[in-house]
């Protein structure tokens, strides 16, 4: 195990779609407001979103100094990521949110930390 990523380039990758991602969230373009709906997220916590994503696009980012920060927040977008398949479960939501959105980005999250941290 490394505590510095390397390669460095998929974690950059991870940190650019975490960043976009919170833009997006900031006023939930119509397919992440509809994918809180389905879910259930309740419209008061959506505020929360696009602080967890863009913390997760810095401590990404920081990482690449820190020794164990890229790790521990890659580690940290893999429980996000299995939590919200959970919802997705748990409100019977099982189409493209699921199967592409969430299950897309734990697969790269912990595809991240393998070949990162673990090769």
């Amino acid at each position: 195990m490394t505590l510095l990523p390397d390669p460095v380039w998929p974690v950059i990758v991870l940190a650019a779609i975490s960043f976009i991602d919170g833009v997006l969230c900031l006023k939930p373009v119509r397919f992440i407001a509809r994918c809180f709906e389905d879910v259930g997220w309740p419209r008061r916590l959506w505020w929360l979103m696009p602080p967890i994503k863009f913390a997760a696009a810095g401590g990404l980012l920081l990482g690449i100094l820190v020794p164990g920060l890229a790790a521990l927040t890659t580690a940290c977008l893999v429980a996000y990521f299995l939590f919200a398949i959970g919802m997705h479960i748990r409100a019977r939501d099982f189409g493209r949110n699921l199967f592409v959105n969430a299950t897309g980005m734990l697969v790269l999250c912990l595809a991240t930390g393998v070949f990162c941290f673990l090769v």
